[in-house]
């Protein structure tokens, strides 16, 4: 065999294993989350002024540059805020652990800034480690936050004058973009996590 044949059986080879690649591509498609939703349309976060643990403004640009997992919450909530803040800990470790980078932001939001201070919404989200990021401020500001996101939070007065707040309990991912991206509905689980965040943050 010349080299002129060889060089026709070589890009006769090429040629039969691309289309094999391409055809292994349509047959097969990209993995996807199991239990994430993934908007259609990422939306831009509304306009808001808020304040971090620390008493430093917060705006939508404190978005920008990397993922983010938000959860609205408070902190007199008795199960379901400090359960989800431990499993999104938990998560983020594993992805850690996995070798997985870069690692999304844990944002904590409170819905009752009554009685949600800086240093109490501080002294909270330390408990689920240093890469948690508490948020609070005026309910003004806090609205136009969670009406842009579609998040329900009222207040709900019990027979002895204390109160609880109902809220939404979804897990939102904002992109890098400052865009909401995705969320996780309740229940939440690691494994979830764990396994759905790395498709997302590479599908943008």
């Amino acid at each position: 065999m010349g080299p002129r044949s060889i060089f026709i059986a070589l890009v006769a080879l090429f040629a039969i294993g691309l289309g094999g690649w391409l055809a292994y591509q349509l047959i097969v498609p990209p993995p996807a989350p199991r239990t994430a939703t993934v908007l259609p349309a990422p939306s831009e976060l509304p306009d808001f002024s808020l304040v971090d643990q620390h008493g430093e403004s917060l705006g939508r640009d404190a978005f920008s540059g990397h993922w983010s997992l938000v959860f609205f919450g408070f902190t007199h909530c008795p199960d379901v805020c400090p359960l989800t803040l431990q499993v999104l800990a938990s998560a983020r470790q594993r992805l850690s652990d996995a070798g997985y980078a870069p690692l999304p932001h844990i944002v904590f939001v409170s819905v009752d800034p009554e009685r949600d201070t800086p240093e109490v919404i501080g002294r909270y989200v330390d408990k689920f480690g240093d890469d948690t990021i508490g948020i609070t401020g005026e309910l003004e500001e806090l609205r136009k936050l969670t009406s842009g996101l579609g998040i329900y939070f009222q207040k709900s007065i019990a027979g002895d004058a204390s109160y609880s707040v109902d809220h939404t309990a979804a897990v939102l991912v904002i992109n890098p973009r400052a865009q909401f991206h995705a969320l996780f509905g309740a229940p939440h689980e690691a494994g979830t996590f764990v396994h759905d965040l790395p498709i997302i943050m590479t599908g943008l």
